[in-house]
């Protein structure tokens, strides 16, 4: 008889097990037996949904929306979308063909990538990026081609860099600005030169927006709004964290019209639609009030200037300052000097089992030195985590 294993299909084999979720997991077990943990992990708002979201959730219900909708989401949910767009920055997007609603923002890049990636096509990817982009690329059967960026600039990549990696098999460009898990954030000029380079050689170029709310010392932008984008840009989006609406699952992706046609037809034989519930919840977050980002935003600032001040004075420890979304990406490699302590997984795992505080190995992010701290959490919590991080630094050095 064989093993269930062996029956499994070997494009599964292209996908590791997320390394956010394993994290999240591990401290959920350690808490179920009894464990102080400090959770670092999530990269979830630690706000509650707004009251007014809610309460059009609640109309839903009371109203009865709850049957099917149109497979890439009601047409007033789209429409909502494209004039939340417009108004934040400036693009120009038609909610019944360049539109299309998903089940979180996840799903708007799965859908993509395999509704655009060939066998063999290759896929330029930032170094730190974003666990899910190498995955669901390799799952397509396509090339990822990371680009090594500078530390010491905050990991900001250039069209220069872009552009020596582009080969007659690239077919898209993933920017994530600002950036999980750095916390980088590309300016406004180099966005477009990176743009222009893809634009003339006729390569898509995909803007992962998740945290486009999220930008500390500059106003929001999209490369959307440049002009000409609409031809060859992507835009990913998500309402889980601008509007602390992470188990909602409702995301969203503008793009050309063919480009939109081939994620529906996909969608159509997977997901279907997304939640109706939640639609009608997005409908008022799209169209409703706004105040409740720059709320968090300034919170999200005052955490992070408490925990880049506590994390450099720890002796040894490094980072840069994040310009935007709402993580710390710090250098531990002092940590490896003793021999304790082999890589950034084995001090992951070691801070979780010893210290109990969770966080996530940078080798998730594609480099080896470096841990992803969140700070979407309390204060106590910040002040805690930070206090028990020194320590085990200070043992294991």
């Amino acid at each position: 008889m064989l093993q269930a294993t062996a029956e499994l299909a070997e494009r599964i084999s292209t996908i590791s097990v997320s390394s956010t979720m394993k994290v999240a997991a591990d401290a959920e077990r350690l808490r179920k037996e009894g464990a102080d943990v400090v959770d670092f992990g999530a990269g979830e708002p630690d706000f509650t949904t707004p009251v007014n979201i809610k309460q059009a959730a609640i109309n839903a219900l009371d109203s009865n929306f709850t049957k099917y909708t149109n497979t890439g989401g009601t047409l007033e949910l789209r429409d909502a979308i494209c004039e939340r767009h417009q108004k934040d920055f400036g693009t120009n997007y038609n909610g019944a063909t360049e539109c299309m609603v998903t089940v979180g923002g996840k799903h708007a890049i799965f859908n993509l990538i395999q509704a655009l990636i060939n066998p063999g096509d290759e896929v330029i990817i930032p170094v730190p990026y974003w666990v899910t982009y190498k995955d669901v690329v390799n799952y397509a059967g396509g090339v990822c081609v990371f680009v090594e960026t500078d530390e010491s600039t905050g990991f900001e990549v250039s069209a220069g860099l872009i552009e020596k990696h582009i080969t007659p098999k690239t077919k898209l460009v993933i920017i994530n600005s600002p950036c999980n898990p750095s916390g980088g954030v590309l300016s406004k000029e180099e966005f477009r030169a990176i743009h222009e380079v893809t634009s003339k050689r006729e390569i898509f170029l995909m803007t992962d927006e998740c945290y486009c709310q999220f930008v500390y010392d500059a106003a929001p932008f999209s490369i959307a709004a440049a002009p000409g984008a609409k031809e060859n840009v992507v835009v990913a989006g998500s309402l889980s964290k601008t509007y602390a609406m992470t188990g909602w699952r409702i995301g969203f992706a503008l793009a050309p019209v063919p480009v939109i046609g081939a994620m529906m037809k996909l969608q159509s034989h997977s997901t279907s639609n997304p939640t109706s519930i939640s639609q009608k919840a997005a409908v008022e977050a799209m169209r409703g009030p706004q105040d409740s980002i720059p709320t968090m935003l300034a919170e999200y600032r005052r955490r992070r200037d408490f925990v880049i001040d506590r994390l450099r004075k720890i002796p040894g420890v490094s980072i840069v300052m994040p310009k935007g979304a709402f993580y710390a990406y710090p250098n531990i490699s002092v940590a490896y000097k003793s021999g304790k302590i082999k890589n950034s997984l084995d001090f992951a795992n070691q801070l979780l089992t010893s210290a109990y505080v969770a966080v996530v190995p940078g080798e998730a992010f594609g480099t080896n030195d470096h841990i992803r701290i969140s700070y979407a959490t309390s204060m106590t919590e910040l002040e805690r985590g930070l206090d028990r991080l020194q320590k085990f630094i200070d043992s294991v050095r």
